[in-house]
């Protein structure tokens, strides 16, 4: 029994050593590429963009022959847009919200009971998921307007975890345990798109938007407004911003945006249950927000990145992943809690991050 004990200790001591070691050299790289990029005039800035978005829409042509890779690549995109819509919620309005999961539970079950029980077009459906998420965004977001901290994580906990409980035993709605098999492929102009290469370009797009949705966001008013939420609430309502409208628009945005990749997920692998939308993704989901950069839209894209590749490339120890993701969230919070790639130091101000947490 004890051999046994130590052999999982000594097991998530070696393997989250490794990858903390991994992420941290990772973060030096990505600090020295931040510096570089972010010194480089307007133009050269949005050529280096032209560049890597040219390269993500060509990955599916270099992997054609990777069928695995191609697949994995498609998942990767989906908890990319996933991260990013938590971060509308966590990184700009700075709420902390461990229930993710539900929006994108409720996303992917609008389009399977639609599809699949009223036989509604795919492109229809998915609006629809988008509407019905934002909707219980709504409703969660107006009645924990005034919590914070821990009060508002276990809220956004217990809202995923009736609504899991609601989809396993509402069985003649949602097929409960057994879930809804058979969610058709989309099709455009007549042609379906079922292959991996296809699901890859939907979600492409779909990142691009969210991508686009953030920064545009983070430097409207609006945005400006979100940060000083964040940064202090009181000061914030005391130079006229209004805190509740900004709350529930982030919490809006992001049910809508998780929504969106939900029904696209329902459809890539034609099947939904509510296992695959456990408490445990939303705890994935912040992990990759956190270990990437709170409210950094690089650093999020390359934590999602990173956390969904791994547990493909290190299947042998999946029985500890849950555990490592706890290990690293505690090590990166005590050594570098600004991520991955920070806010700062897209700003140009990552020389005093470190001191200043």
């Amino acid at each position: 029994m004890m051999s046994n004990i130590s052999k999982v200790l000594f097991n998530l001591i070696l393997y989250s050593g490794i990858l903390y070691l991994g992420i941290i050299v990772l973060s030096k790289i990505f600090d020295l590429g931040t510096k570089k990029f972010m010194i480089l005039d307007n133009k050269k800035r949005k050529a280096s963009t032209y560049v890597f978005l040219v390269l993500g829409a060509l990955l599916p042509l270099i992997l054609a022959n990777n069928t695995y890779a191609l697949r994995t690549s498609v998942l990767v995109l989906i908890y990319i847009v996933l991260a990013l819509s938590l971060n509308f919620v966590l990184g700009f309005a700075g709420q902390l919200s461990m229930g993710h999961s539900a929006f994108y539970a409720v996303g992917a079950y609008t389009t399977a009971i639609l599809t699949v029980t009223y036989h509604v077009p795919f492109w229809i459906a998915l609006v629809c998921s988008a509407i019905v998420s934002a909707i219980f965004g709504l409703l969660l977001g107006v009645p924990t307007l005034r919590l914070k901290g821990d009060y508002l994580a276990i809220t956004t906990i217990g809202f995923s975890e009736i609504l899991r409980l609601v989809l396993i035993n509402w069985a003649s709605f949602t097929r409960g345990p057994a879930g809804i098999p058979g969610i058709p492929s989309p099709k455009i102009f007549g042609y379906t798109i079922s292959s991996n290469t296809g699901y890859y370009y939907i979600l492409y797009i779909l990142v691009i938007l969210t991508i686009f949705i953030s920064y545009r966001l983070l430097n409207s008013r609006l945005g400006r407004g979100l940060v000083a939420v964040k940064d202090d609430e009181v000061a914030a309502e005391a130079m006229g911003i209004n805190p509740t409208f900004l709350k529930i628009l982030a919490f809006v945005l992001g049910a809508a945006i998780a929504g969106l990749a939900g029904g696209i997920f329902a459809s890539f692998i034609h099947y939904v249950n509510p296992d695959n939308f456990t408490y445990m993704e939303s705890v994935v989901m912040l992990t990759m927000v956190v270990l990437g950069g709170v409210g950094s839209v690089p650093g999020i894209i390359v934590g999602a990145t990173v956390l969904t590749i791994l547990p493909e490339a290190l299947r042998g120890i999946s029985t500890y992943r849950y555990a490592i993701y706890g290990i690293l969230l505690v090590m990166m919070m005590i050594v570098r809690p600004q991520g991955m790639i920070s806010m700062s130091s897209l700003k140009g101000g990552g020389k005093n991050e470190n001191s200043r947490s």
